[in-house]
């Protein structure tokens, strides 16, 4: 059984219009999870890009939806305090009746640091700065009133496959491991690091929700797949100005793609690996028919 979740990268042109269409479009199509990236500029470069800011967003997402989980994937450290951080998350928690699961990192983008004059610290302070944070974050809702609705906390999410550091830090501390799929053999081992590392604590390794982060192109058939094929080019750079034959060959190397019956086989066969919930960056803004067309056929398939 494996859930599906919607991931919008809002550097990537997200705007209030948009914004709120998929936030309807989530909650009422029976998504599990409604995430966006907390960055303020495109990660592919181009220039001009509408960024709504992430936590303001995820206000509006509170109001706008009534059953699905939301929250940010992920809030960097380096540019949100932890004391105020856990405020926020607080805020929006309690405004969504307890909804939000706060997805916390350490920074990678050193070009949205830069250009805001934020320090881009070495990759030892960023995660000396998160491992620090989150015991901040913690501190944060024991001391602060108002206290996150569901028993004074928020369930943290965290990503990463850094088997000395990262992976011991999530199994300590983490409700939700969140990784990029590089291939079963690569999940599998980060898989079995992430049990040792919960069983060297005294966790239950089957505690942690386990997701990945994939992208993905569906059509209902071959025209209207490639017809998406096409579009995602105006997104994502490397994929402008080539054919669509060679966009497909691409994206099948790292995607979910297909009709919702080969999405769904895709799902299942990765699913088996441990996976519990696949989150999807939904790159085509405009395109609520996609979200549609994986709600009625393919969710039903891998429930």
């Amino acid at each position: 059984m494996a859930k599906i979740g919607v991931m919008i990268e809002g550097q990537e042109g997200l705007n209030w219009e948009r914004w709120r269409h998929i936030c309807q479009d989530a909650d009422t199509l029976g998504f599990d999870a409604l995430r966006r990236s907390d960055h303020f500029l495109c990660v592919f470069g181009v220039e001009g890009r509408d960024c709504i800011e992430c936590w303001t967003s995820l206000a509006l997402a509170a109001e706008w939806t009534k059953r699905i989980q939301i929250g940010p994937m992920v809030s960097p450290m380096t540019f949100r305090p932890p004391a105020v951080l856990a405020r926020i998350a607080t805020a929006v928690d309690l405004l969504s009746g307890g909804r939000v699961i706060l997805g916390v990192g350490a920074g990678w983008y050193e070009r949205e640091h830069t250009d805001n004059k934020i320090p881009f610290l070495t990759l030892k302070e960023r995660m000396d700065l998160m491992e620090d944070g989150i015991k901040t974050i913690r501190h944060t809702w024991e001391t602060a009133d108002p206290k996150p609705p569901r028993g004074g906390a928020i369930p943290l999410l965290m990503g990463g496959r850094g088997e000395k550091r990262s992976l011991p830090m999530m199994a300590r501390e983490a409700a939700e491991w969140n990784v990029g799929f590089d291939g079963p053999e690569q999940y599998t081992h980060l898989g079995q690091v992430m049990d040792e590392s919960c069983r060297a604590i005294g966790r239950d390794p089957k505690s942690i929700r386990r997701s990945v982060m994939t992208s993905y192109l569906i059509g209902r058939d071959d025209s209207d797949l490639r017809e998406r094929a096409h579009q995602i080019g105006e997104v994502i750079p490397k994929y402008k100005g080539i054919s669509t034959d060679e966009v497909l060959e691409d994206a099948r190397q790292h995607w979910l793609v297909g009709t919702p019956e080969e999405i769904a086989e895709q799902v299942r066969t990765k699913a088996a690996l441990g996976i519990d919930l696949f989150m999807l960056q939904h790159f085509l803004l405009d395109d609520r028919d996609a979200l549609q067309l994986l709600a009625s056929e393919v969710i039903p398939a891998v429930a």
